[in-house]
This record gives C-alpha cells, structure tokens and sequence, in this order.
C-alpha cells in the first residue's frame, strides 16, 4: 500500500490523486496514477472539466480529462503484455463503478484499499463478482 501511496504523488488530477499497483505472487505487475491520457495536457495545465461544470463528487466521470488509477495500471499492464489475472489490486480508495467493472473482467481476485469511496454499485459488483474487498 505505501507504493500505491507513492504512486499516487505522481497525479496531476487537481481534485483527488490515487496510486494504484498491481501485484501477483508478491511481484509488482504495473503501477497507475490518475491523470490525463499519455500525450494530453493534464488538468493541472487546463483546470479541471468537473470542477468547472460543478459536478460533485462520485457522479458523472465521464465527464474527466482523467483516466482512473485503476485503469491506467490495468492499461499499463495490457500495454505491456502483462496477465493480471489472478493478481491483487492495491489502491489508495475504492474503486468507482467503472474501474469496479474493469477489475472484474481483467480477471484481478482481490482489492486493498486505504480510503472508501462510497459507490454502492462498485461495491455490489465486487462481491457479486466474488472479488474480496479489504481496506488496511
């Protein structure tokens, strides 16, 4: 958790900066930070999109410059041939639903958060899905 805790100091997201790691058989597979797609300007340059449409919190993310944590070490992975199956996800918060349902399909057993998130529908998927939720 203190590597996702590092990575996270990497965000250029104005509102909330969140690391990411993904680990398998005590190995790290791929790290993620939220921030803008690689070549773009980042919100730190333009301002941020959701707070100038005054969009709360844990509503509407598509409405983001941003990629996720989350997706941004499941797309590092990918980018670089990497299987996360199986593997444990560690984030400084609770996935969002969107991320929730890209945990479930990249196959990742187990996620590790510090902080909570509240989205009740993330969280549901989860356990639907079987994927165990711990919090240190």
């Amino acid at each position: 958790m203190d590597i996702a805790e590092l990575v996270s100091k990497r965000s250029t997201c104005i509102r909330r900066s969140v690391g990411a790691v993904l680990v398998r058989d005590r190995r790290v597979l791929a790290t993620g930070y939220n921030g803008a797609p690689s070549g773009l300007k980042h919100c730190l340059e333009v301002g941020c999109l959701r707070e100038q449409l005054s969009v709360p919190s844990g509503e509407r993310h598509e409405l983001c410059r941003g990629l996720h944590a989350e997706q941004n070490a499941i797309i590092q992975a990918a980018l670089h041939g990497v299987s996360v199956n199986g593997a444990t996800l560690y984030c400084t918060n609770h996935p969002c639903i969107i991320c929730a349902k890209m945990i479930i399909n990249a196959g990742i057993d187990t996620v590790v958060v510090r902080e909570e998130y509240r989205d009740k529908l993330a969280e549901d998927m989860l356990r639907e899905a079987g994927i165990s939720v711990g919090q240190l």
